[in-house]
């Protein structure tokens, strides 16, 4: 598989990343997870936005689904689409009203707006869904909201996504033995951190040293949150490798 980050920055976009978006390829499929602000203009640096197979998010919070409205407008208006095919959008079950309002023009538009005629819904829920040569199994996380981490894989290898987590008792077993493990790591480790919400440096090295992870991809770090911080707690909480995605950035999993 390849990774290709869209966007990293954690709650908002910051100034050298648009928001959270990641973009998966293997086997002529490619599979987006996330589209937080700006990503889908990063999204065309790559990729046509019609060449997408599926769009799976995490959860609902505008840095991670707030371009899905642009992509309605890049689907629906373009004037010479190769194709009308509804994209498969796997998301928490409000997305289908939630991604409309955010859509409508006036507040008289929402009782009439809807987005099925780009996307096919389906919701995500604890599950797996097979896309091309894709595996994708979800689990429930801790957020203020219906969240999900996600694991990818394809070919022998897997990438687990943890969307945005606070520490669940589950999800070093979801993790077990993945190849990568995509891990937010919004905060410094602090004791009065509010539970339930996000992950520290010292927390996500914890999961990745719990599960056995290959490898450590730190993310959505916000502008607030020293990058340099918490990839040192996770650097002492995990033996293997450990590193900060970069906007634009390549990993092959």
């Amino acid at each position: 598989m390849r990774l290709t980050v869209l966007g990293c920055s954690g709650s908002v976009p910051g100034p050298d990343s648009p928001a959270s978006g990641y973009l998966l390829r293997a086997g002529g499929i490619a599979v987006a997870l996330d589209l937080g602000n700006g990503t889908l203009g990063a999204l065309q640096r790559v990729l046509d936005p019609f060449d997408l197979d599926a769009l799976v998010l995490s959860h609902l919070h505008p840095d991670h689904c707030a371009d899905v409205p642009s992509l309605v407008v890049y689907r629906r208006y373009h004037p010479e689409p190769p194709h009308r095919r509804r994209l498969p959008l796997h998301a928490p079950t409000e997305a289908p009203t939630r991604l409309a309002a955010a859509s409508a023009t006036s507040a008289a538009e929402l009782a009439t707006t809807d987005l099925f005629d780009v996307f096919d819904f389906r919701p995500l829920g604890p599950r797996t869904i097979h896309i091309g040569g894709f595996e994708i199994v979800t689990a429930e996380v801790a957020h203020p909201c219906e969240a999900y981490a996600i694991r990818v894989s394809h070919g022998g290898h897997s990438l687990v996504y943890t969307g945005d987590t606070g520490p669940c008792d589950h999800l070093a077993g979801f993790a077990a033995g993945t190849d990568v493990l995509l891990a937010e790591a919004s905060w410094p480790h602090r004791a009065d951190n509010p539970a339930g919400v996000h992950l520290s440096g010292r927390e996500a090295g914890e999961l990745a040293a719990a599960s056995g992870s290959g490898r450590l991809l730190l993310t959505h770090v916000p502008p607030w949150t020293s990058p340099q911080q918490v990839l040192g707690e996770a650097r002492t909480a995990h033996d293997g490798p450990v590193e900060l995605v970069q906007a634009g950035a390549d990993y092959q999993i």
